[in-house]
C-alpha cells in the first residue's frame, strides 16, 4: 500500500522568502553604499550605517523564520533555513566588528555577507512557486488562454 500523495507546498512562504531576501539585497546594497559615503569623508552616514545595520540584522531574523516555515509546513528545500542561519550568525559578527573597530574583519566580512545575501536573492527567486488552487485553466485552447479581441491575428506578405 503507498502512501498519498504529499499535499503541495503552501505559496506564501515562498513569497515571503523572496520579500525577505529581496529586502536584505537592497539593505545590503545600500550598506555599501553608506560604507563608502563614511570613506569619502562624510562623516554622518557612519550613523546611517550602524541603523541600517540594525535594520537589516532585523529583516536576517525574520527571514530565519520564514525560512523555518518554507521548509516545515511547505516541505520545501533545507538549503534557506541553513543559508539564511549561516546570514544570521554572520550578520551578529559583523555588527561585532564593527562597534570593535576591527576594520580588517569588518570590511572582509562585509564583502562576504554582500556575497551570500546576492546569491540567497538568487535562489529565492529560483524557487519555483506551486500552482494556485482554483486557478481559471479553460479558454479555446485549454492552456488558459483568453483569444484575442477581434479574432486571430493574420499577417499579409
Amino acid at each position: 500500500m503507498s502512501s498519498p500523495p504529499a499535499a503541495p507546498a503552501p505559496r506564501w512562504p515562498l513569497i515571503l522568502l523572496r520579500v525577505t531576501a529581496t529586502t536584505l539585497a537592497l539593505l545590503a546594497l545600500l550598506q555599501a553604499m553608506l560604507a563608502g559615503s563614511f570613506l569619502n569623508g562624510t562623516y554622518d552616514s557612519l550613523k546611517d550605517h550602524e541603523d541600517n545595520a540594525m535594520m537589516l540584522a532585523t529583516v536576517v531574523v525574520v527571514q530565519l523564520v520564514v525560512a523555518f516555515f518554507v521548509r516545515r509546513p511547505g516541505g520545501g528545500p533545507l538549503w534557506p533555513l541553513w543559508s539564511t542561519a549561516l546570514l544570521t550568525v554572520a550578520v551578529i559578527g559583523q555588527i561585532t566588528a564593527g562597534y570593535a573597530r576591527s576594520i580588517g574583519v569588518h570590511v572582509t566580512l562585509g564583502v562576504l555577507l554582500v556575497s551570500g545575501i546576492l546569491f540567497g536573492l538568487v535562489g529565492a527567486w529560483r524557487l519555483p512557486l506551486p500552482v494556485r488552487e482554483g486557478r481559471y485553466e479553460g479558454g479555446p485552447d485549454g492552456g488558459g488562454r483568453l483569444p484575442r479581441p477581434g479574432g486571430p491575428v493574420e499577417v499579409k506578405r
